[in-house]
Formats: structure tokens, sequence, C-alpha cells
């Protein structure tokens, strides 16, 4: 029979340009956040001068290693103060390459395909963050560095041909999580980004097409007025590869990512601010963050926060978004050692079809993974940096997070499996949920569980199987 469960409660401009103006946000379900006219890239390179890289010797026969070539063009364009970077029609192969200039526009045009080199020595180790921890670790293929006004643009296509490194990270998990070590596989085995956005302001990305990377897709990361537009991600080609997340917002503000499509492997549009004591140490929040008119297919979240949450995450905008067939929809994620503030989320016009799991939060995902405890077997070893950052013990103080006013506009998911997972902690609580016009439908229709003070007259669950389980709630009447 079926059961009804009902809440009782309540830039886009020319390159020609120099500055750079947003999309008009269509159908903004969030008029009263003043702040979503103020993210993304305010400039773009008028990138006037050209530098073609088969004037500096590439060769895109998808044979011979273009790396050098290709950075003596960028290097160039840098040095005359900036330009545009090219290319004739052809597949280049190539290593990391990095963009640490203003004004530069790296062109991947139509024809041309970048494809990446499948040898980790060809990826400089750089200081960087990996998944939440500051360490040593193999560059992106395509890195902006510490650059303003520059941009990655084109109907090209970027390969990272990924799966070497996909093959290489299942191998480690079969030595490692026997041993109790799968908190650091995924750190000691090195994989290339597909691209790196670090410490950047008023960059864009656009118009590309990126797939297989070794491991995130594109990663930004402690930057400022960053535009990402109209790309395509697509990394299940040749298997699923794991870790292959869309795009990573990463202790950043002000960053507006739309009109994108994304088929990975994990977490298709997702915001981090830092794992555990390294985290902490850190203490850059993700903030002022717009995602909007864009596409989840298959992934592990069509919109998700966490779990890397210490330096906290706030502020933060997605709507006009649809999930087709995602494992997870709307996912919130943290651990007792992770710590930081998720607080005042909007999410409105969303439809999930298909979609397992629409309406997620866990704050003890995933412990294996979460819980760092170093084996009796390793106990007086010399142990590598970052294992050492991983194992620092975090306060319960520090380390319990909060997520709190949160709130849902328009949002519907169909065909669902189970309608709602939410679990708080005994000393944090899952706070001030608002929904409006919300329907979830599906098999079953889950658990709310250490919830509080929700507004939920506005929110419908409708389940054919197994009803509403509740535990722990206060001020929250779930019928």
């Amino acid at each position: 029979m079926n059961c009804i469960v009902r809440i009782l409660i309540l830039c886009a401009a020319s390159f020609s340009a120099v500055t750079c103006s947003q999309s008009p946000a269509q159908d903004n379900p969030f008029p009263e956040l003043a702040w979503i006219a103020e993210v993304g890239a305010r400039t773009l390179p008028a990138a006037e001068a050209v530098f073609s890289a088969n004037a500096y010797g590439a060769v895109g026969d998808a044979v011979t290693d273009a790396t050098q070539a290709v950075q003596a063009a960028i290097d160039a364009c840098k040095a005359a103060g900036g330009g545009r970077v090219t290319f004739d029609p052809g597949i280049y192969l190539v290593g990391s390459l990095f963009i640490d200039g203003d004004n530069i526009l790296f062109e991947v045009p139509r024809g041309t395909t970048l494809i990446g080199s499948q040898s980790i020595a060809d990826y400089r180790r750089i200081p960087t963050r990996v998944a939440g921890v500051d360490m040593e670790w193999p560059a992106a293929l395509i890195n902006l560095m510490n650059c303003s006004n520059s941009a990655v643009a084109g109907e090209g296509t970027i390969n990272g041909r990924g799966k070497v490194f996909w093959d290489k990270y299942r191998q480690m998990r079969k030595e490692y999580d026997p041993k109790g070590l799968r908190w650091i596989v995924d750190y000691d085995c090195e994989r290339p980004r597909g691209i790196l956005i670090s410490d950047c302001k008023d960059v864009t990305v656009r118009d590309i097409v990126l797939y297989q990377p070794g491991f995130w897709s594109l990663h930004i990361l402690y930057s400022e007025h960053v535009t990402v537009d109209n790309i395509i991600i697509s990394n299940n080609i040749e298997g699923r590869g794991p870790s292959t997340d869309g795009v990573d917002i990463d202790s950043s503000h002000h960053i507006l990512v739309q009109n994108s499509h994304i088929n990975c492997n994990d977490d298709n549009f997702c915001l981090k601010a830092g794992r555990d004591s390294d985290g902490l140490r850190v203490n850059r929040p993700c903030e002022y963050v717009v995602i909007r008119n864009c596409v989840a297919g298959h992934g592990d979240g069509l919109f998700t926060c966490g779990s890397e949450t210490s330096g906290s995450i706030r502020h933060i905008a997605a709507y006009n978004m649809q999930g087709l067939g995602t494992k997870y929809g709307l996912r919130f994620k943290s651990t007792c050692q992770r710590g930081g503030v998720i607080e005042d989320i909007y999410l409105g016009n969303i439809e999930m079809r298909n979609v397992r799991d629409p309406f997620v939060v866990d704050l003890n995902w995933h412990p294996a993974y979460s819980t760092s405890r170093l084996p009796a077997e390793y106990e007086g070893r010399e142990l590598p940096a970052h294992w050492q950052k991983m194992l620092a013990e975090v306060t319960p103080e520090e380390g319990t997070p909060k997520f709190r006013n949160i709130h849902f506009r328009n949002v519907e998911a169909t065909g669902a499996r189970t309608c709602m997972k939410v679990g708080g902690l005994e000393n944090s609580t899952i706070e001030g949920f608002t929904f409006e016009n919300v329907s979830l439908e599906g098999q079953d229709a889950g658990s709310v569980r250490r919830a509080e003070n929700w507004q939920t007259a506005g929110l419908t669950v409708r389940a054919s199987g197994k009803p509403l389980e509740t535990a722990d709630n206060t001020g929250v009447e779930l019928n």
C-alpha cells in the first residue's frame, strides 16, 4: 500500500573584452541573496598577441612530447605581458603545463586535443592541497597558479588518459586495506588532476571538454573570483575512474560554476574546506559560491558539502540543477574529526530523477577512510610528513562539525531508493533546515535522526515501502 509521509512542521563576454559580466541569473529562486551578483571572474584577458605552440616546436602527432614547446609558448606570452597561446589542429602529448602569469588566454581550439602523459614523472611535484591536506603532490595536467585575469578556453578537448592511474590506485587498495591503511592510500597513491586553479583571482575556464583525469577533474583551490562556464566533464570512459570528482571548490570564495554537465565516479559538484588537524590549522572557508544551470549524470553527488569541512562552508547557492541517475543528490558529509560550520546554504529549482539517495546528511561519514589510526606494526617507524598530519589528534571541541541553516526551495525527486538519510551526532544536531515546495518520492522514506528546529510545512515524502524512521529529534514533527 502506498505510504504517504507528510512533514507537518514547518561571464559571458568575448575574450576581446577586458571586463566580464555574468550570464543572466534566470529563474533565480533566491532573489534575496544580493551577493549572488558578485561572484565569478570580473575580467577576461584581451588576448591580442598570439603565441602559437607550433611556432615553438609543438607537433600534434599524439606521439612527440610537446610539453617543453607548449610551456615555451606560455612563458613567452607571460614575458610579453599576456596574450593568447593557441594550437594548430592536432593531438598533443603533454605532461604538466604551468600558466603562472597574468592576462594569458590558454586556448584549446576546436580540432585540438591535449593528451596527458601516463608517466607520473612528467607531473612535477608541487606544494598543494590534496583531499584537505597541504602536502607535496604531482601537479595537474593544466596548472593556473598565482595568476590573475587569465583563462583556459576553447572548444577542444583535454584528455588526461588517467586509466593507468586508476588501475594503480585499485592495486594499492588491495595492499593497503588489509593492513588498516584505508585512511592514507588516497594520499600515497599519487595521481594527476585535470586542471588546478591555485592562489588565483579573476580566472575563467569555459567551453572545453575534459575527461579521464587521474584524480579530481577541476580543482579550484585558495582562489577568488573564478568562473567555470559551459564545460563538459566525462570521466567514465574505459571504466569508472576512482576519485574522479567533477568540480571541487576548495577554501575559495566568489566562485561561479554554470551551464556545465558532469559524469564522473565521485562527487559531481563539491565544496571543500580542509581536513582534520591540517584543515583546522589553515582555517580558510569556502564561501560565496554559486552553482547554477548544471546537470549531473553518473556520480556520487549532484551537490556535495564535505567531507572536508574544517575551515567551514557558508554562503552557497545552487539552483536550476538536474541529477539524472546520480547516486546521491543533495549530500552533506563530515566526521567528528573535521570540525567546521556548514551554514547558510540555499538549494532551489532542483530536479532529481532516479537518484538513489536524493537527500543525505551524515556526520559519521565513511569511518574507515575518515578515521586515521596507525596499525601497531607501524608504531616506532619514521613516518612521512603527510602521515603525521593525518594522525595528529583533534580534540572533540575542535573536531565536532555543525550543520545549520540550510534552505531548500522547489526541489523534486522521483524514482529514489531511499528518500531521506539524515544522521546528526549526540553533541551536534542537524539544525535549522527549512523546506519550501519540496517533494521526495521513492521506495523507502528513510530516516531522520538527531535533527532540531526544522521548518517542514513545505516537505512531502511519498514512499511505497518502509515509512520514515525518526529518533532523538527536537522541535521537528515527522509523521
